[in-house]
């Protein structure tokens, strides 16, 4: 089991990374578990203050399949945008593009009720979504080579999100749902149906779980990012990204 040191010295690579935008070695990490890696989560967001004013309000949350256990992460405010943004001065050692869906809480949901709750439920508390695009960054040297474990601690690779306009919820056959990404001036990325859970929503249960799982509410207007329905595409900077779901939206970011 990961000792409260190995944790300790995993968050201070982080922040020092972050700090001085200088990778760190995740080789030097010694993680034996997603709780060891949430604790470094929570551990480099007090350090470097992210939610000093209250709980977070934006999130990624996903999983390779229905079979996989889903793994979280809260997101840096600073880092989250409305597009089209513009990130030509942020300090990005990647530019990984993930194009998903977003969803908003209607609700503050509590402890109690997370720990009840099933995807039928979970569907009732959302009231909008959105076109997300997640720009993937890594502070660790391996990137996206680094263990598993060392990823997670660093918010499972995350780097920015850009949220396009928000629409109401409404249920839909996402197996049939087009998701179109355009980087720069190659040919554009289509894929339909695609999505690792099937359904964005999937995601809900569990990630209510593991945020309330402190004993806090997660509020209303909270907004979580489902998982990618391209894999991970790979842009340059100087190059503009779209992504566009045709009948939610779009949304774009200039890298």
């Amino acid at each position: 089991m990961s000792t409260v040191s190995n944790i300790d010295a995993a968050t201070e690579l982080l922040v020092a990374a972050r700090r001085t935008n200088q990778p760190a070695l995740a080789s030097a990490t010694k993680l034996d578990d997603a709780q060891a890696a949430y604790a470094v989560q929570d551990g480099v967001a007090r350090r470097c203050s992210w939610f000093a004013q209250g709980p977070a309000r934006h999130w990624k949350s996903g999983a390779p399949s229905r079979a996989a256990v889903a793994t979280h992460a809260p997101l840096p405010p600073s880092g989250v945008w409305v597009s089209p943004a513009d990130a030509r001065t942020w300090p990005f050692r990647l530019r990984g593009i993930e194009a998903e869906i977003a969803l908003r809480l209607a609700r503050d949901v509590e402890p109690a009720f997370a720990a009840t709750l099933d995807l039928q439920q979970a569907a009732t508390l959302v009231d909008a979504m959105c076109v997300s695009i997640e720009i993937v960054d890594s502070r660790w040297v391996e990137a996206l080579d680094a263990p598993a474990l060392a990823k997670l601690a660093d918010l499972q690779s995350h780097g920015a999100l850009v949220l396009g306009a928000w629409v109401p919820y409404l249920a839909r056959d996402w197996s049939t749902q087009v998701c179109r990404v355009q980087i720069g001036t190659r040919p554009p990325v289509e894929r339909s149906g695609s999505h690792a859970l099937s359904d964005p929503l999937f995601v809900l249960p569990a990630w209510l779980r593991h945020a309330t799982r402190n004993g806090q509410s997660v509020l209303a207007g909270t907004v979580v990012t489902t998982g990618t329905w391209v894999g991970i595409l790979h842009a340059a900077a100087g190059e503009r990204v779209s992504a566009e779901f045709p009948g939610i939206g779009q949304a774009s970011v200039q890298l």
